[in-house]
């Protein structure tokens, strides 16, 4: 410390150099946490082998919409409004790759206007980035939408950067209201004009520095950044720097009172709470540090706070030893005696109770926390919508949607095929019909929309017992066309015998007349037979057999007609007809020749039989179904795409336990199909928000872990004992999950969210327990330097609260206070963070602090050090 007070000109000036040139040439981290995208899951992440898929196949489109509120009916002036807006649309072009228009045709119609016909929706897909779709959002709302309209433009893109907006700008009222905060409770506490400053520059230097570290490290490194990257960093820098300062300074006032000069006054500060100072920053760095070990890139953002503990080390270490060596005793005019170097009052009182009756001051501990406990049911939320509130245009969208066609119709769940060759022949396509059907069968999934029912209806031409139906009633038609030819085969025989007699027998006409008859007997055996037994097979080779004998008794008419002079107008006509019936037989012939085909097909595919469905050939060459094909495939149909509509909102808690029974439900039925070893995928919010689910939980878990162990390791050593890392970790979990139950009561029981927001319980327990660490380090390693001094376990106790009380309740109040001030952010997931920390922090700095520890610690006397001991100073 001498030599840094040597120096402290070169060093002060280096610091602010070096801080400035980093400050101006480092990269803007606000544009690169915007960048980073609100979810950043893993490649493992389903949704994100989805979104991969896509962008890989090039069919990485988004869908917006405008949603539009009618006013009136749908007449034909509003027809005319809604295909201009629809064209207007579509000419913005770029990233504009399709528009959807309402009143485009009787399906879209119905598919796009509410059943009341209030609202209307304009489906808008556009390739692209999140900020193209954005921009042409923009555009949207100012040249397509009419200026005296109620309509709004939202989709997943648009949330998203709603989302981000309003962190930005909770941020940078966070900013504003924290060093505002501070400063005036710096004031309050020291009552000083010139010492709050002191605190604001070292942590002002830091945070500039910090921010600057971080940027680059993103650029360099790959970094990990997310929204909550800068606020965080400002919460936790100017809360705990704070924190930091007022012990240095409190120790600093301490030592000049007790007649040391500047010089030695700051040694002796940096010798005692300098060292608790390492201790704490030391413990909170590799609190945050524990968080680079979990897979969530949101949540690892949050080691960036671990670069920023280290800068300020290193800041309080030069820049507050340069003031207080520069102002010396100047640095608390122009008050003479601090309320923070005072002993507690409350604390002293407090200890009567923790250090002479420790299973009392236990049981009070526990009734007020134990009961909290019990009310804690673990309810978390993954809907975005609600960080940001109903006023903006996006959400009001979304309930809009909502309100007209149902919650689940605005964001589907999107399952995604990938094969390495075509899935949209008449073999395989039947089985996306099987998975549709399983799929609707899950309570809570309201239709689905895929390759064989485009708009959620099935076509019930494509299924099997519908085309026997129909195969039915071409027979009867059949058998129908056979009895009329015979009647008409019946009535040539009968004109027939009586221009043979007329003739006289000539040409052989009896003798035709009779083989007609023999033939026309034969078709009706035919026809009953058909009739009979349905063997169609046998059937044509009948008729075929009947049709030849035909042909032969018209070419002996046709023989005739010119032998009996007058007559043979009459056998003309008489022949035409056995044309006319044969032509008949050819084509009822040819019907069932098609009909036994198609059967015969469907006797030898797998795809009827396990799925009940059939696509006759030259079904996909259609015009309708190319219209189809183009909506539900990509990648030159190596690729189809389901939607799964809920009954549920997209967002809610049951929408996550529904995507996890669709996946379970195409995982058995692509089993032993021709999609088995097809890549399967789920894209949508409510298939991202059950990843989030799986890799929060996984996360917190395993960073939870790690934290813990390392804290505990790292104190163990810097305290020298086993047991009192186990005790002090101990407290700071009863603290925590003591102020989420509160939280989940406020805002679960009390203002009706779905839950705690899913990142809620991983930054709240990393914040709390790496910040409420400090507090039992300040309290015990005071009691260390104590009992060193040879004062018994309970007077170093006693002394230890006496002098840090103050201390300790000041850093809670001002920390507690940074927090609050992320309270105003306007963001949901930052506001209960608030909650849990500036909960936690109270409690643990007004009640388990200083009723449990030293309850804990005295009851444990001497064993306290166990098991290396507590050896005391050499006198």
């Amino acid at each position: 410390m001498k030599t840094i007070l040597k120096l402290k000109w070169p060093i002060m000036i280096g610091l602010i150099i070096v801080t400035a040139v980093l400050f101006l040439l480092a990269p803007n981290l606000t544009e690169q946490a915007e960048e980073a995208g609100s979810f950043q899951l893993s490649e493992e992440a389903s949704s994100q082998m989805a979104a991969n898929i896509l962008s890989d196949a090039g069919a990485s489109s988004q869908t917006i919409s405008i949603v539009i509120q009618m006013d009136s009916e749908l007449d034909d002036s509003a027809r005319d409004m809604l295909n201009d807006i629809a064209a207007d649309a579509e000419a913005i072009g770029g990233p504009v790759e399709s528009v959807l228009n309402p009143v485009g045709s009787p399906e879209l119609e119905e598919q796009l206007i509410s059943e009341d016909g209030s609202t209307v929706l304009i489906p808008i897909t556009l390739g692209g980035s999140d900020e193209e779709v954005n921009r042409v959002a923009d555009e949207i709302r100012e040249t397509v939408i009419p200026s005296d309209m109620t309509a709004y433009v939202t989709g997943e893109a648009i949330i998203s950067n709603d989302v981000n907006i309003s962190a930005q700008e909770g941020l940078k009222r966070t900013e504003i209201i924290t060093v505002v905060l501070i400063f005036g409770l710096l004031l309050a506490v020291f009552r000083s004009i010139i010492t709050p400053f002191i605190p604001l520059v070292a942590v002002g230097i830091s945070y500039l520095l910090s921010q600057s570290l971080v940027a680059f490290f993103i650029d360099w490194f790959g970094f990990p950044v997310s929204n909550y990257t800068q606020i965080f960093l400002v919460a936790i820098l100017f809360g705990i720097g704070t924190d930091y300062c007022i012990l240095l300074l409190s120790r600093y006032k301490e030592e000049l009172a007790s007649g040391h000069d500047v010089e030695q006054a700051i040694v002796n500060t940096y010798r005692t709470a300098g060292r608790t100072l390492f201790i704490s920053g030391l413990a909170v760095f590799i609190g945050f540090s524990a968080i680079g070990f979990a897979e969530f890139p949101i949540f690892k953002s949050a080691v960036a706070v671990a670069v920023g503990i280290f800068v300020l080390l290193i800041v309080l270490f030069t820049v507050v030893p340069f003031f207080m060596a520069l102002l010396k005793e100047k640095l608390f005019w122009p008050s003479k005696k601090s309320a923070s170097h005072s002993d507690s009052k409350i604390w002293i009182w407090m200890s009567k109770l923790s250090i002479n009756r420790p299973l009392l001051s236990m049981l009070v501990v526990a009734l007020i926390t134990v009961p909290l406990l019990f009310t804690y049911d673990n309810d978390l939320s993954f809907n975005t919508v609600d960080e940001i509130g109903d006023e903006y245009e996006s959400v009001k969208g979304l309930r809009a949607i909502e309100d007209g066609f149902g919650k689940g119709e605005s964001l589907p769940v999107q399952v995604i095929f990938k094969s390495a060759d075509a899935l949209t022949d008449e073999e395989t396509i039947p089985y996306f019909e099987s998975i549709s059907r399983e799929l609707e069968k899950i309570e809570g999934v309201e239709s689905v929309r895929a390759i064989t029912r485009p708009t959620g209806d099935i076509i019930e031409e494509l299924y099997v017992d519908e085309q026997i139906g129909l195969l039915a009633d071409g027979l009867t038609e059949a058998r129908g066309g056979l009895e009329e030819v015979q009647a008409g085969l019946t009535e040539i025989e009968t004109n027939l015998s009586g221009i043979g007699g007329q003739a006289g027998g000539v040409g052989g006409l009896g003798d035709a007349a009779a083989g007609l008859a023999q033939l026309n007997g034969q078709l009706g055996q035919v026809t009953q037979g058909l009739q009979a037994t349905g063997n169609i097979q046998q059937t044509v080779g009948a008729l075929t057999q009947i049709s030849g004998g035909l042909a032969q008794i018209e070419q002996g008419l046709q023989g005739a007609a010119g032998q009996t002079g007058e007559l043979g107008a009459g056998l003309e006509q008489l022949a035409g007809g056995i044309t006319a019936a044969n032509d008949g037989l050819a084509e009822i012939s040819a019907g069932l020749t098609e009909a036994t085909d198609m059967m015969q097909t469907m006797s030898d595919s797998e795809s009827v039989r396990a799925t009940g469905l059939f696509i006759p050939e030259g079904t996909l060459d259609e015009a309708d179904f190319e219209q189809v094909l183009d909506r539900y495939t990509f990648a030159e149909e190596t690729g189809v795409m389901m939607e799964v509509i809920l009954s549920e909102d997209p967002y809610s808690p049951e929408a996550i336990d529904i995507v996890a029974e669709i996946k379970d439900s195409v995982d058995r039925s692509t089993a032993a199909t021709p999609l088995e070893d097809a890549e399967i995928a789920f894209s949508g919010i409510a298939s991202i928000n059950s990843d989030l689910q799986d890799v929060s939980s996984s996360d917190f878990t395993k960073t939870v872990i790690i934290m813990l162990v390392s804290l505990f390791v790292v104190l163990a050593i810097l305290f020298r004992s086993l047991i009192m890392p186990l005790y002090m970790i101990g407290s700071l979990l009863l603290t925590y999950y003591t102020s989420i139950a509160i939280a989940e009561l406020i805002f679960v029981n009390g203002l009706g969210y779905d839950g705690i927001s899913w990142a809620v319980p991983f930054f709240g327990f990393a914040m709390l327990v790496a910040l409420g660490v400090d507090y039992s380090i300040f309290l015990l390693d005071r009691f260390r330097e104590e009992s060193l001094n040879g004062d018994s376990v309970r007077q170093a106790m006693y002394t230890s609260m006496a002098k840090m009380g103050t201390v300790i309740i000041t850093a809670a109040i001002i920390l507690a206070g940074t927090f609050s001030a992320m309270m105003p952010s306007g963001v949901l997931s930052l506001l209960q963070i608030a909650t849990i920390v500036v909960t936690g922090l109270l409690l643990y700095g007004l009640v388990v602090l200083p009723l449990l520890i030293p309850a804990i610690s005295v009851s444990f006397d001497r064993g306290v050090w166990w098991p290396f001991g507590g050896k005391k100073k050499n006198n």
